[in-house]
């Protein structure tokens, strides 16, 4: 009987791992996510644009950390942290942009793919 139990949970585990249901990221993702937030705040003569209304860099970051907070059990990474809470509004399905100083535009999910590249090979830290 207690074999039995046991095959159970496990069975029930590994169904509840294969649908995603609890992502939660690890403590090494977790700091991924956070430099690529922390590359968002950081930029300077830059504008984070959200469902048509513009922000500043440090008010961006606190919403994505907010969406990152609320949509934890669906974020195992920082590949799903862009995909599923920093590319597009789940309110309009607009995508969030980022207008630079220069007048170049680029979505918010673009330019995190790219710091996400950065980070994986070491390029993005201090001054990147």
């Amino acid at each position: 009987m207690k074999n039995q139990i046991w095959l159970v949970t496990i069975f029930i585990s590994i169904a509840i791992g294969s649908l995603g249901i609890a992502a939660d990221a690890s403590s090494a993702d977790k700091e991924k996510i956070e430099a690529l937030i922390s590359s968002i705040e950081g930029l300077k003569d830059a504008v984070f644009v959200r469902n048509g209304s513009e922000y500043d860099a440090k008010t961006a970051a606190k919403f994505l950390r907010g969406k990152w907070n609320s949509h934890t059990k669906e974020i195992g990474n920082a590949s799903d942290f862009i995909e599923k809470a920093a590319s597009v509004s789940s309110t309009s399905g607009k995508p969030y942009l980022i207008h630079f100083k220069d007048g170049k535009e680029v979505k918010c999910g673009d330019f995190l793919k790219e710091q996400l590249e950065k980070l994986k090979s070491g390029k993005l830290g201090a001054g990147s």
